[in-house]
């Protein structure tokens, strides 16, 4: 799920790109100073039964990724690209995201004006247009599209 729609053209042009390659576009991230943004890349393996994409795969995928950016040309001054795996705080943005990591810790944020908009807790899955979230022994059903960020929260104690 793009912030914004700066984002979103990023994402889908690299998603359209990696249909055959193999390749998962997990998120993209812009930030920084208007001027030199950084733009943000998270790949991953597109078959799940895969383990995490290493180094040397992400390294290896990269050209693909930069010319593909290139030729969008989205920022019309330089910016600095980083390309990666997702990490153990692995953003969630596709409804299939929120299936296949059903049981995981998640930190989740909406765009609610009023009311809690945080939550954290355990991610129960997607059911329709809601998303499930046990947190505090209460069970909160959150629409899709009112979630403006959730990503796995890692657990350092197991």
């Amino acid at each position: 799920m793009a912030s914004t729609p700066l984002e979103q053209q990023i994402v889908d042009a690299l998603e359209a790109a990696a249909v055959g390659r193999g390749i998962d576009i997990v998120d993209v991230e812009v930030v920084g100073a208007k001027r030199a943004p950084i733009v943000r890349v998270r790949i991953d393996h597109a078959d799940e039964e895969l383990p995490t994409i290493s180094l040397d795969e992400v390294s290896a995928q990269s050209e693909w990724i930069n010319e593909v950016i290139d030729e969008l040309d989205p920022i019309p001054d330089s910016f600095m690209l980083e390309i990666s795996s997702p990490g153990l705080a692995r953003p969630l943005r596709k409804r299939h995201d929120f299936e296949r990591f059903a049981g995981e810790t998640v930190q989740l944020n909406t765009r609610a004006t009023e009311g809690r908009r945080k939550y954290t807790g355990e991610l129960l899955g997607i059911e329709g247009d809601d998303v499930s979230v046990c947190c505090d022994g209460e069970t909160f059903r959150i629409p899709f599209d009112e979630i403006k960020s959730c990503k796995i929260k890692p657990n350092f104690d197991a």
